[in-house]
């Protein structure tokens, strides 16, 4: 009778990857690598290099299930999985399963070659495999890759794969180096800091808020923000006002950002004057209404209204399509009020696509002061305002009854006539 290494081998020979996998499992292998008195050294070797082949032939699920087999079979393992990984020319899901196998492994070399994948690997998920692998491997992994970061040559790296393993363990080796003098280093530090909850790393945010490099300010006011609700809300906006006036546009971007998920009256005081600002560019203009119009309280929709006068027409035109993603039931109205008034004024553009913002906008909202307005869109010379206006009557309360009041009148002009016959169509497929 064939023995279990001997159908393996014929399973092997047939390319019969799921079936070679049952006679792997079938071994007698002992769950932590420790050898079995039941098999030779040779036996294991024999295992191991069937395991490879399944590993570079196999699909994803026999991969998957070959892979359960290498930490069985202990640290032999390492030394050819390795090599799979560092060969540039292999496939890149073998790569990938080979190093993942290898985060099973509490070993320095492992710890090494994982650190110089997340380095060399162009592709991303290879690179998230490496992280994921380095963080299974757990303390060791940390202890290694800390003593790297004492070494000029290696500290970057060490700290972008600190970075990406994400463990409490990682934030004291983290703080060693928030005041490197590399700005890449500072700023991969505290990005990966403001992941944790820790009383040591407020202070570090508060004083990179400062930082002469944008990268790190920027990671600062991310940071900020995430903690903003946890905090005083007087201090975090005195700590935010004067970055939304920073040099760089992504720092000034991101303290909007933060400031609008504070979500309070006093973010939007600080928010608006930037808004209205005529030296504040057009791009962060929109940044700010869309981070003001987060804030969802009276006063910051007042201050959306104030920011229509005199604005340029793209931010006209944000500020309609945000007051459409007004959620809270009670700001519905006023935002649907702010609308019609800037429709009925003389500074509302007359270039459709404002139009097509608006009957949108108010669509969403579905206010029924919002009716009349969107009847008047009805007469739109432009066929794609008049479609989404009568889209957005679907969603007002008693504009069918209101429709069919309008039909009667004889006088209406022949585009509106049009138009309300087709909103009467869409509702009632018997008009």
């Amino acid at each position: 009778m064939l023995t279990t290494l001997e159908q393996a081998h014929a399973a092997a020979q047939q390319r019969n990857w799921s079936l070679l996998n049952q006679h792997l499992q079938q071994l007698p292998l002992n769950k932590r690598g420790i050898d079995s008195p039941s098999l030779r050294e040779p036996d294991y070797q024999q295992a191991l290099n069937l395991a490879l082949q399944v590993i570079e032939a196999g699909d994803f699920q026999e991969k998957w299930d070959a892979a359960k087999v290498f930490p069985k079979l202990g640290k032999r393992s390492i030394a050819p999985l390795i090599a799979i990984v560092e060969n540039e020319a292999a496939d890149l899901d073998v790569r990938w399963f080979a190093g993942r196998i290898l985060g099973e492994f509490d070993d320095p070399l492992v710890v090494i070659s994982l650190v110089e994948l997340l380095q060399s690997a162009e592709d991303e998920d290879l690179a998230q495999m490496a992280a994921q692998a380095l963080s299974n491997i757990g303390s060791s992994a940390i202890t290694a890759l800390s003593s790297l970061l004492e070494e000029e040559e290696s500290r970057y790296l060490a700290v972008q794969t600190l970075a990406h393993i994400r463990r409490p363990e990682t934030i004291a080796p983290l703080l060693t180096v928030v005041h490197d003098p590399l700005p890449s280093i500072r700023s991969t530090a505290i990005e990966a800091l403001i992941s944790f909850r820790d009383h040591r790393i407020l202070p570090v945010i508060l004083g990179a808020l400062q930082d002469p490099a944008a990268a790190v300010r920027k990671e600062a006011v991310i940071g900020l923000g995430l903690r903003g609700p946890t905090l005083p809300e007087s201090e975090v906006v005195n700590y935010l006002k004067p970055l939304l006036y920073d040099f760089n546009s992504e720092v000034c971007q991101q303290a909007a950002i933060a400031l609008g998920r504070l979500g309070t009256d006093k973010a939007a005081e600080v928010l608006f004057p930037v808004i209205k600002s005529p030296a504040t560019p057009i791009s962060l203009k929109i940044e700010f209404v869309r981070a003001l119009s987060w804030v969802q309280t009276p006063v910051a929709l007042e201050y959306l209204q104030q920011a229509l006068t005199g604005a340029p027409s793209e931010v006209c035109q944000e500020i309609i399509t945000v007051l459409g993603r007004i959620e809270i039931a009670q700001l519905k109205s006023q935002a649907t009020q702010i609308m019609i008034e800037f429709f009925a004024s003389t500074q509302f553009p007359v270039q459709p696509s404002f139009k097509l913002a608006l009957a949108m906008s108010l669509g969403q909202l579905g206010e029924a002061q919002g009716l009349e307005t969107l009847i008047k869109l009805l007469e739109e010379p432009d066929l794609t305002v008049r479609l989404h206006a009568i889209a957005a009557l679907k969603n007002i309360p008693s504009a069918h009854t209101r429709l069919l009041q309008y039909e009667a009148d004889e006088n209406l002009s022949l585009t509106l006539q049009q138009g309300i016959a087709i909103a009467l169509a869409e509702w009632c497929p018997s008009y």
